[in-house]
């Protein structure tokens, strides 16, 4: 329960960011109180506990394996500067090429989308969660 006593914290200030309506505010926040008692905040919460052993396992394999994943998305994100060089000199040769990877990427399953979800944001919260604990920096 440790894991998400340090998350509702952060959690119920991200609704003050994203909501701005008072009332509804309100409603969020309370019913983020009332999940904390849930069978399903339980589950989360176990899910969260295997992410934050996973990020701190010796193996390197393991612990580096979900960072290895979001560079990877980052290189491709990247990509799109020398795609940008290539359409100003060669615009067809760039269509091309963004029409080929186009075709590549909605040949993806989309669960491996939802994987790349769930990673990222599993990562994100073990990470605020060993700042939060003075694990990580």
């Amino acid at each position: 329960m440790a894991v998400l006593e340090s998350l509702i914290g952060p959690i119920a200030s991200i609704i003050d960011k994203i909501i701005p309506d008072k009332e509804a505010r309100a409603k969020a926040k309370l019913e983020l109180i009332r999940m904390e008692g849930s069978h399903e905040l339980k589950q989360i919460e176990a899910r969260l506990q295997a992410i934050v052993a996973e990020a701190e396992s010796k193996d390197p394999w393991t612990s580096r394996a979900r960072p290895s994943f979001l560079y990877v998305m980052y290189a491709l994100i990247l990509f799109s500067v020398p795609m940008g060089v290539i359409a100003a000199f060669d615009p067809a040769s760039a269509l091309a090429i963004g029409k080929g990877m186009t075709s590549y990427l909605s040949a993806l399953p989309e669960p491996l989308y939802a994987l790349f979800g769930t990673g990222y944001l599993g990562y994100t919260a073990a990470r605020q969660w060993g700042k939060v604990k003075g694990v990580d920096r």
